[in-house]
């Protein structure tokens, strides 16, 4: 009777280690039953520099003689970085400007402070998106740069561009 009750709890312990082996091979699929869930872009990890901040009319702030649309080459107080990570986690810092109207097509422009923001973001092949704090929304990917498209003229900013530092 006793080596009856061992051998039924052997059977017993071998049907639960099989079912559970069973039931996970079954519930532990790569998608997961969810279809449709596109992956992030994660081509758009790495630290992000700006490289323009252009205006809608070329301008001559540091009195060089050359006036130019991309303000980083006017005013030496003007940076900004982007670190997008595979946390999908962003952390950005950037110059904050200050331009003001002069006289027709003449302006100033100041930096003045800067701004740093966190949050998280996803990517497809067209664009990035960010979540978080709303100093950015939606970078357009174009080529190897992302661009924020304001689209505004000047006393405001068309658009910042970054590029990928590469090490």
């Amino acid at each position: 009777m006793f080596r009856k009750r061992i051998d039924i709890m052997k059977r017993i312990k071998k049907t639960a280690l099989l079912f559970t082996s069973l039931l996970l091979m079954v519930s532990c699929n790569t998608d997961d039953g969810v279809e449709g869930i596109v992956p992030p872009n994660f081509d758009v990890l790495g630290l992000w520099d700006l490289v323009e901040v252009n205006v809608s009319v070329g301008q001559d702030l540091n009195m060089d003689g050359t006036a130019s649309t991309n303000l980083m080459d006017e005013l030496d107080c003007l940076s900004g970085t982007l670190l997008i990570d595979g946390d999908l986690v962003w952390t950005y810092e950037q110059s904050n400007i200050a331009i003001t109207t002069i006289t027709s097509n003449q302006f100033n422009a100041d930096c003045t402070g800067t701004t740093s923001a966190t949050g998280t973001w996803f990517s497809d092949e067209t664009q990035v998106t960010f979540d978080g704090d709303d100093a950015l929304t939606v970078l357009r990917i174009s080529g190897d740069q992302l661009v924020n498209e304001v689209g505004e003229d000047l006393p405001g900013v068309q658009s910042f561009v970054y590029v990928l530092r590469v090490f």
